[in-house]
């Protein structure tokens, strides 16, 4: 393996092909008709972790890069995004040279990966100069090659950790519940028909005989995570809702407002004293008409935390 140097960068000469992934590009100039930024290859192994190659024919504009080609390698798999999960790894990144048929290579020192920081590699891999210019074997019919290696030194589970996004514009949901035959209701609780605020399912529940310390006296009214057990370790929702048992007669409709943090495990809110039953019943009030109570949901998701 010998030296060389391109763009004022100490690269190697290699005749060895790269041992653990190979990605042959055909009809590279499409890429940039058809605007595409950038290609991710598939996932590869190396070292007990699954990595990927990332190429950007015209540099990557996140990194204000011009008139270079760029070339990452990306931790990928199920434990790439997690902080707690770092590996160590020392990569070398292939070029053909499809002129000789060897390689030009460009070994990283040891990089660490982990949640915040899963790519390591070259913002300025080679100038559209050299790499357009057929001599030099790189781009030839308008193909190219590229390579990695990978070798992983160690690897080490730290701490846990958070990332809580809240959402710009967020959007406010409505549902409304329709209970017919609202006297013949016997049981303990009933649920609305499950919809969707904030990319999450919810659903009413309403106790018509009240719950916990209101029951006989109060109706207990309830908002609630339809899938608790659906979501991700760790995941939280913060939502802000207004529930309403609807006055059919006289448009004074009783309401309930808060924000609270959803999980798995702290899937509900509401109010267990939400209204009593003697205001309920009472035919002026118009919460019940004609056997029927409409109850109305508004949901807001402002901010979602996930686990690292």
């Amino acid at each position: 393996m010998t030296s060389h140097i391109f763009d004022g960068i100490l690269r190697k000469i290699s005749d060895a092909p790269p041992t653990h992934y190979t990605v042959k590009i055909q009809s590279v100039s499409l890429l940039t008709k058809k605007s595409v930024e950038k290609y991710e290859s598939g996932d590869f192994e190396a070292g007990g972790h699954k990595w990927k190659l990332v190429f950007y024919p015209n540099g990557n504009k996140n990194r204000n890069v011009k008139e270079h080609i760029s070339l990452y390698l990306v931790r990928s798999g199920s434990n790439a995004l997690q902080v707690s999960s770092e590996v160590y790894a020392v990569f070398r990144l292939f070029l053909l040279d499809q002129n000789n048929g060897n390689y030009t290579v460009f070994q990283e020192k040891e990089r660490c990966f982990h949640g915040l920081k899963p790519e390591w590699g070259f913002d300025q891999f080679l100038s559209h100069k050299v790499f357009n210019e057929a001599s030099n074997g790189f781009l030839i019919d308008d193909n190219c090659v590229f390579g990695a290696e990978v070798f992983v030194s160690k690897e080490s589970m730290t701490g846990k950790g958070e990332c809580l996004s809240m959402v710009k514009d967020p959007v406010m949901y409505k549902n409304i519940w329709r209970i017919d035959n609202f006297s013949k209701l016997v049981g303990e609780s009933y649920d609305s028909k499950v919809f969707t605020a904030g990319d999450q399912k919810w659903k009413m529940q309403l106790y018509p005989k009240g719950k916990g310390n209101g029951i006989g006296t109060h109706l207990a009214l309830y908002l609630a995570l339809a899938e608790p057990k659906s979501l991700p370790p760790g995941c939280k929702i913060y939502a802000e809702s207004t529930l309403r048992l609807l006055d059919q007669v006289n448009g004074r409709h009783q309401f309930g407002k808060a924000n609270h943090w959803f999980s798995a495990s702290n899937s509900e809110w509401g109010w267990w004293r939400f209204i009593t039953l003697g205001f309920l019943n009472q035919a002026s009030m118009g919460l019940v008409s004609k056997d029927t109570c409409i109850v109305e949901a508004e949901v807001t998701v402002h901010g979602i935390t996930s686990a690292l």
